[in-house]
């Protein structure tokens, strides 16, 4: 199975996107912090247990990039790197997970609904909020759909293709 996560233009340090499974049977928002975004690819996603959420969560594999610790990129000998730098070692723990706003996630994907009034004319003049809703509704909706398929196809493998619209992100 293909999972496409197509991402935005950054706002900020914001990164929304939309995440399409399996051809459109599921479908909904994401939101990564541009600092840890995930570079351009594919990846293979498995469902494993996550102690730090206490649930089973999909995880991403084969992710390079920055580690990060307490909220700071580091390389594997553990000195600090600004976020502009190459990103070069191997990073684990990438999830799919719940949450709202770019606070709730050092790298990971957060998935939800996002603020559709930067998307309508009608209030295209508010400032749009950057924050996803219906966060742990979604995460449990793409949860089950995984698990099903999986229980469904024990054999076959899931992977997510990222894109991004700009070098700005492909590049990480």
């Amino acid at each position: 199975m293909l999972i496409s996560l197509k991402r935005e233009t950054p706002r900020g340090k914001a990164v929304f996107g939309r995440l399409v499974v399996d051809g459109g049977m599921l479908a909904m928002d994401t939101l990564e912090n541009l600092t840890y975004a995930i570079p351009d690819g594919f990846y293979r996603v498995r469902m494993t247990y996550s102690p730090r959420f206490q649930e089973v969560l999909p995880i991403l594999d084969g992710v390079y990039g920055y580690a990060v610790q307490n909220g700071s990129a580091v390389v594997q000998n553990g000195s600090t790197l600004n976020p502009i730098e190459p990103r070069s070692c191997l990073r684990t723990g990438i999830r799919i997970h719940a949450g709202n706003t770019i606070e709730h996630t050092e790298g990971c994907i957060l998935v939800g609904d996002a603020d559709q009034s930067r998307l309508s004319p009608l209030t295209s003049h508010l400032s749009p909020t950057n924050r996803l809703l219906s966060s742990r509704r979604r995460l449990n909706e793409l949860r089950n759909y995984l698990l099903t398929y999986q229980k469904q196809n024990p054999y076959e493998e899931v992977y997510v293709r990222i894109t991004s619209p700009s070098s700005e992100l492909a590049g990480n």
